[in-house]
């Protein structure tokens, strides 16, 4: 018999499309449990892809940019910027998250509003990163801060104090021990950082003694890695974040990237001793068997 109207055709559409909805529907996670496994999966499965191409396609970007190879508007361009350092931030983030709780959503939120405060101060006074100024636009901006800050700033931090904590080993329970070593290893991400970052015009601090960089630029970063640990601390107070650490392979992924990403940076413009710095932290990553040689070999 003919469907003249076609109403038989439609209907057997929308039974398709509602089909559809419910096997995508039935394949969502429905506890906060099955999420974490799923996104766990996601990254496990994406580690080549996220801890190495990605800081390669994004060295290769920043400095083509910088050297005037990518054409406008692609050249340094904030959303292509964002998108590739969250997607190397993701291995933290889910790392970390079966670890969050009221507890340390709030001294995060703590953290966040820290971050802001003290990058405002920096820009309106010079205190105490030193005077500074953002060249490259990293996006929406508030009151002279990227409002994409704490993704750049709490990272790192988060990275240093992970990796410190399985170096330290049972060490770790010593708060000033901690405390030191935390600060240290994350002004040290910050001589590998900002020369990088000033080499290649991301912001300036109109000259300084160590490669453009002012040293009282470091001082800053320990008054601020000693805010950070200290969050950090009452954060995760218990022992979750440090169990976590110790079962999740690829919770420092992030810190590979940094190490490609900003070693690699270093590297073409002649910074021999931050260079040195990043491929010190590998080192580190190795000897926290965090550094995964085939992550280098995803076709084996």
């Amino acid at each position: 018999m003919s469907d003249p109207d076609g109403s038989a055709g439609s209907a057997r559409s929308a039974e398709s499309a509602a089909s559809g909805v419910d096997t995508l529907r039935a394949r969502l996670p429905d506890t906060r449990r099955e999420a974490e496994r799923l996104l766990d999966r996601t990254v496990r499965e994406n580690r080549f892809t996220i801890a190495v191409l990605f800081p390669l396609v994004g060295a290769l970007a920043l400095v083509g940019s910088a050297e005037g190879w990518v054409p406008e508007p692609f050249a340094f361009h904030p959303w292509f910027v964002l998108f590739g350092v969250l997607v190397m931030r993701s291995p933290l983030v889910v790392g970390v998250l079966p670890a969050l709780d009221r507890r340390a959503l709030g001294w995060i939120g703590v953290l966040t509003a820290y971050t802001y405060a003290i990058e405002l101060v920096g820009v309106v006074t010079g205190w105490p990163y030193g005077n500074f100024e953002y060249v490259v636009d990293l996006g929406p901006m508030l009151g002279g801060v990227p409002v994409a800050l704490p993704v750049f700033f709490i990272p790192l931090v988060v990275n240093a104090y992970l990796l410190c904590l399985l170096l330290l080993g049972p060490r770790a329970s010593n708060g000033w021990l901690r405390l030191a070593t935390v600060i240290a290893a994350v002004v040290a991400m910050d001589v590998v950082l900002d020369p990088g970052a000033v080499a290649l015009g991301f912001w300036s601090f109109g000259g300084g003694s160590f490669y453009g960089v002012p040293l009282s630029n470091y001082a800053g970063w320990v008054v601020s890695a000693t805010v950070a640990v200290v969050t950090l601390d009452r954060a995760f107070a218990g022992t979750t974040l440090r169990d976590r650490l110790r079962d999740c392979e690829f919770m420092l992924d992030d810190m590979v990237s940094f190490v490609i990403l900003w070693g690699g940076i270093n590297l073409w413009y002649g910074n021999p001793l931050p260079a040195a710095v990043a491929a010190a932290f590998g080192v580190g990553l190795l000897r926290a068997d965090r550094f995964d040689a085939r992550l280098f070999t995803p076709w084996e």
